[in-house]
């Protein structure tokens, strides 16, 4: 009942949000709205702000044994072309990102206004996290350098700064990409970790008509790099879904002079980090013998993107659990792998953590047309039901939790990068 009653109030704040969209680090009005709805149900509630636009609540004392964290997403994409961008800054909401605010909310009020959280053996807290997104980068570079931030993720960021020291376990949901002919739920997605490298090929200057003969060609040799690593790909391994997508990112050309540098950037996606260290030398490898080819020289630069998220099984059987005794959710979908990513990877290496994803949507997630057309499954019946999955996960047998340190996920991210 209390979910019907707030339909209204929480469609209209997510709708809003979709329309206002902020990017990573930058989600300023979307926090303060967050907040502000936040008081109005609970005037008593209480904050951690964190990593300039986060913030965390919690249901419950500490005299729970367990701590779960429910986690939602503030930022948006960059995607200037979408129907509903800012066009001042390019972000438009393509991602579904809003929605888990709503459906966040959503989950609070039930949990606060009819007290079902007391029921619960365990803590919850709400943690909404900025800079899901991995873009933006030059805007992030700066906050380092003015030492606001460390990480380029909004979880890695909020690790660090010790937001989830305390919690035990954490969920997420996330929006299903294309539109679905039923309503579904889906458990068990697991995402791919990435890299990014950049390599800068350098060659040597000379007059294209007069002189070619004395100089090296940079892009040349970034073509070369090219066909490399297309002839390349059959010696990857398919079951790790390896994704590469190369693009020139700097360069100072004309036609009349042979180029004498261009800077190459590609994400490096795999499924698991040992195959992820292995195709990053593989990547180096035909970037220094497309420079040595040519005569030229490369430089290259490994930048940690997110580790892989194998969504922990444990935790999802009370998804499953609660889809089963559900009359309102016709469909669910398991085990499937997906080539994105996300820093909800990073988490689960500290922590189990599971990602359930909902359907309502129309459009191609980060395309230009993304949408939602089933807001009362997303902001009423998908609510219940996770409401449902939390008081199924009242049995939880705390000796299936692990946990590791801060230090252990900066030693892992170092040992790849090296």
């Amino acid at each position: 009942m209390q979910f019907k009653k707030q339909y209204d109030v929480i469609k209209d704040l997510a709708t809003d949000i979709y329309h206002h969209p902020e990017l990573g680090y930058k989600e300023t009005r979307t926090k303060q709205i967050v907040i502000d709805h936040l008081k109005h149900v609970n005037p008593n509630i209480q904050f951690e702000e964190f990593s300039l636009t986060g913030f965390r609540t919690s249901l419950g004392d500490g005299s729970k044994d367990l701590h779960l964290a429910f986690i939602a997403e503030l930022d948006a994409v960059y995607a200037p072309s979408h129907m509903y961008a800012d066009k001042e800054t390019g972000a438009a909401h393509n991602c579904g990102h809003y929605s888990q605010v709503g459906i966040a909310l959503a989950l609070y009020n039930h949990l606060f206004t009819t007290g079902a959280y007391k029921e619960l053996n365990y803590r919850i807290s709400f943690v909404f996290v900025p800079a899901e997104e991995y873009l933006d980068l030059d805007y992030r570079d700066n906050l380092m350098k003015e030492g606001k931030i460390t990480h380029y993720g909004g979880k890695p960021e909020a690790m660090k700064l010790g937001v989830f020291d305390d919690v035990d376990m954490s969920i997420c949901v996330h929006a299903i990409g294309g539109e679905l002919s039923k309503r579904t739920v889906e458990v068990n997605c697991d995402l791919a970790g990435f890299l990014y490298k950049k390599y800068t090929f350098k060659g040597k200057a000379s007059h294209a008509g007069f002189d070619p003969f004395s100089g090296k060609n940079a892009y040349n040799m970034s073509t070369l790099f090219n066909t490399a690593v297309g002839l390349g790909r059959q010696q990857l391994d398919e079951a790790e879904h390896v994704r590469i997508n190369p693009i020139v990112m700097d360069s100072d050309m004309s036609t009349n002079v042979v180029p004498n540098h261009i800077k190459v950037g590609t994400d490096l996606r795999t499924k698991t980090v040992d195959y992820l260290k292995k195709a990053a030398v593989k990547l180096d490898d035909a970037a220094k013998g497309s420079a040595i080819a040519l005569q030229g020289e490369v430089d290259s630069h490994t930048q940690m993107g997110y580790l892989p998220f194998v969504q922990d099984r444990y935790l999802s059987t009370f998804a499953m659990e609660a889809f089963k005794e559900n009359n309102e959710i016709p469909a669910i979908t398991n085990d499937n792998f997906i080539s994105a990513a996300g820093d909800i990877g990073d988490l689960s290496y500290m922590m189990p953590c599971i990602q359930i994803g909902y359907s309502g949507f129309t459009g191609t997630i980060h395309g230009d047309d993304f949408i939602d057309i089933d807001p009362e499954f997303i902001y009423e019946i998908f609510p219940r039901y996770l409401a449902q999955t939390l008081k199924k996960m009242n049995g939880i047998d705390k000796s299936q939790i692990y946990r590791r340190t801060y230090e252990e996920y900066e030693n892992l991210i170092a040992s790849i990068i090296e």
